[in-house]
This record gives C-alpha cells, sequence and structure tokens, in this order.
C-alpha cells in the first residue's frame, strides 16, 4: 500500500452512514478528511464522533447538485488544504417506493441530481485540482450501489442513476489515465444505515412478497473503502462489490 502522508480526502454525504464510516476509516488510516453534505450540524457530530479534530478534518456544507456551492467547496478544500488525493462521491438519496408512473418530475430530479449530477460535478473539480497538483493525479471512487446492478420494486430513479455511475466511473478511469487519475466504484448491498432500517423489519421483494433482509456493519464498507484508496495509482479496482453474505441478490433471492 502507498504511505498517507498527509494525504486529503473528500467525502460527500458523509454526516451519517456509509459517508461517515469511509471518513473514521479513512482518518484513522492516516488521511486528512474533508466532510461534506447539507446539513452542517451533522458533519460537525460526525467529526466529533469519528474523533477528528480542526488538524485533520473539516466540515463545508454543500449541496453536491449545485454546481455553484460545489466550486466553493472546492476552493475552499484546496485553500485550505492545497490538493486533493480522493474523493469519494458517496451522497446519495431515493424516490418514495411508488410505481413510476406515479412519481412527480420533482422527485425524478431530486434523485438524478443528488446521485448522479452531484457526482459528475465534483468529479469535475476534483479532476481540475489532480490534474494541476504536485504530484499530479489522484483517485475517485464512485458508491454504486447493488442497484447498478439489479432493481429493487418501485426503485426507477434510484436504479437509474446507479447503472449511469457505472458509465460514469468508466469514462472517468479512461479519461484520467494520461494524469494519473484512477477511478473505481464500489457496489454496497445491506449495510447497516438509516437508510436500510426497514430491510431489518421487512422489505418488498421482486416477487411483491415483504422479507427481512441481513445487513453487515457499516464499517466494513469504510474498510473497504479505506482498502481502495490506499492501493498505488498504477494499480486501481475498478469495480467491487460487498454486501451482506446472505442478502437475496446472488442467484433468485
Amino acid at each position: 500500500m502507498t504511505p498517507v502522508q498527509n494525504k486529503v480526502a473528500l467525502i460527500t454525504g458523509a454526516g451519517t452512514g456509509i459517508g461517515k464510516a469511509a471518513a473514521k476509516a479513512l482518518l484513522h488510516g492516516g488521511y486528512r478528511v474533508v466532510l461534506t453534505g447539507r446539513n452542517l450540524k451533522k458533519l460537525e457530530d460526525a467529526i466529533e464522533a469519528i474523533e477528528g479534530n480542526h488538524q485533520t478534518c473539516l466540515a463545508i456544507a454543500c449541496d453536491v447538485g449545485n454546481p455553484i456551492q460545489v466550486k466553493a467547496l472546492f476552493a475552499t478544500l484546496q485553500s485550505t488544504f492545497g490538493r486533493i488525493d480522493l474523493l469519494f462521491n458517496n451522497a446519495g438519496m431515493g424516490a418514495p417506493a411508488i410505481p413510476m408512473e406515479d412519481l412527480q418530475y420533482a422527485q425524478w430530479t431530486d434523485v438524478l441530481n443528488t446521485n448522479l449530477t452531484g457526482a459528475f460535478l465534483c468529479s469535475q473539480e476534483a479532476i481540475r485540482m489532480m490534474k494541476s497538483q504536485t504530484p499530479q493525479g489522484g483517485r475517485i471512487i464512485n458508491n454504486g450501489s447493488i442497484s447498478a446492478h439489479a432493481p429493487r420494486p418501485f426503485s426507477a430513479p434510484y436504479t437509474a442513476t446507479k447503472h449511469a455511475i457505472t458509465g460514469l466511473t468508466k469514462a472517468i478511469a479512461l479519461d484520467g489515465r494520461p494524469f494519473q487519475i484512477a477511478c473505481g466504484q464500489i457496489d454496497i448491498g445491506n449495510a447497516a444505515t438509516e437508510m436500510t432500517e426497514p430491510m431489518a423489519a421487512g422489505i418488498l421483494q421482486a416477487d411483491h412478497s415483504t422479507k427481512i433482509e441481513p445487513r453487515m456493519d457499516v464499517d466494513h464498507v469504510g474498510q473497504a473503502v479505506l482498502h481502495m484508496a490506499q492501493l498505488p495509482l498504477e494499480s486501481n479496482i475498478l469495480s467491487m462489490t460487498i454486501m451482506a453474505t446472505n442478502m437475496p441478490f446472488v442467484g433468485r433471492g
């Protein structure tokens, strides 16, 4: 693994769940960590919970679907730490689990703006910094989700964005080659977070039955992100799937 040597990581959607777990793993792996999300209080609480401080962590409120706020986020990151070595595009949301024809246009666009446009805008700014900094390069990791492979019922906006993330990941991996910019995707299944709490009580299946699904410790996801991040830039995990072992994904459920 590559020595960290004060490397800087930016995590979107970092106030809770997977983002917070990744921030914890990266911080304790030696990174200086910038946590961003819409709720500044949650970000500050997350820094306290993962035992960060003002020298190692920075909380910046940002709506990643807003290009003006994203530019301001990266300007603050650059003025504070001077470079970026890792971007984890983790921010994500879903729409109500209702038939696709009943969704409102705003519900569709909210999911696209956060899950896909947000990853695009942050990647744009990260690539600009990575190309111009010395030493050149860095790594981008996109949160794809199991939904990048197989949808749940009534999840058209979320599933569409996660399939699109796969294409974005491959495009960045290709275009980043000349500049020592690596890009990979982590597809996560049933990490135990606030978002997946309904799975523990029972969630709708493809056959429209309702079943309880196993979940896994979210810190395992954080460690997986750290593993991807620690690779030398000459090596890249293009695609990783980490999931609760007994969740209904492989085979026929």
